[in-house]
């Protein structure tokens, strides 16, 4: 259940950083900490959404979007993450080089716009779960006023919900490179394949998903409350015809549900970095 967090708390935290940089990829979190530090520093403040091979068709229309309700100056960077060393090879420390190479571009940036400190999205919640990117923040000096306020998720969605930002009950949607396992080759196909399958799904219905890639299976995750509508025989058939048409063979979906981050178990099979 979430507190009654004041969003202008979140603007006073931010006032006194004179200007920022925010990694800004148009979901909840980096939504709230855009739209504040807007607020707090005015012309002082930029967001930069960075387009890449694993950023979801559509999320970078989405955030110019954002960036133009909320008012603050917005920039695009692009790159490919599939060119940093080692990361196609998708080891567990894969978002740490992935962080890494981004918060440098950020940061680098920031100094050419002049600006003090770049910022991120990173909520309390965030910090419960596996997240080596966070070292490569720590490294690069990015700051999380979300998670140092102690704001998880739901605390941010009823910020959001209250500023009457459509976000609010946005899901979240890590990059595609999250549904290969680790140890599997990330390439430009693969990531091509989920978004293709990902984004059928949303037109059918469901917003809460993930597809993850099993080489020549998918394996479908929504919630439990969703898996009897996927089941119905002629919605079952247009979910395997669709993610056939992706470029699977099979279709396979997890009972468990869908579970944010589940690829993540894999590391308790293998030893963490």
């Amino acid at each position: 259940m979430s507190r009654m967090v004041e969003p202008h708390a979140l603007v006073n935290h931010l006032r006194g950083l004179g200007s920022a940089l925010v990694a800004f990829s148009g979901g909840a979190d980096s939504t709230l900490v855009a739209w504040a530090t807007q607020q707090a520093l005015g012309d002082g403040a930029v967001a930069v959404t960075a387009r890449s091979e694993s950023l979801a068709a559509g999320e970078a229309e989405a955030a110019r979007q954002l960036a133009r309700r909320i008012g603050i100056r917005h920039q695009e960077i692009t790159y490919s993450e599939l060119a940093i060393p080692g990361y196609a090879a998708n080891p567990p420390e894969r978002c740490y080089l992935c962080k890494g190479e981004l918060f440098r571009r950020l940061v680098t940036l920031g100094r050419q716009l002049g600006m003090d400190t770049v910022l991120d999205g990173t909520n309390a919640d965030d910090q419960r779960d596996y997240r080596p990117g966070r070292r490569a923040a720590a490294e690069a000096g990015v700051r999380s006023p979300l998670a140092e306020l102690g704001w998880g998720k739901e605390d941010i969605r009823a910020a959001l919900r209250a500023l009457d930002l459509p976000v609010w009950n946005k899901p979240a949607s890590p990059c595609l490179s999250s549904r290969v396992p680790y140890g599997e080759p990330i390439t430009a196909e693969k990531l091509a394949q989920v978004g293709r399958a990902e984004a059928a799904l949303k037109e059918l219905g469901f917003s809460e998903l993930r597809v993850r890639h099993h080489g020549a299976v998918a394996r479908l995750e929504v919630p439990r409350a969703e898996m009897s509508r996927l089941l119905a025989p002629d919605l079952a058939d247009e979910v395997v015809r669709r993610l056939k048409q992706a470029g699977f063979a099979f279709v396979a979906l997890d009972l468990e549900g869908f579970s944010s981050g589940s690829l993540n178990r894999l590391l308790s099979i293998t030893s963490k970095p």
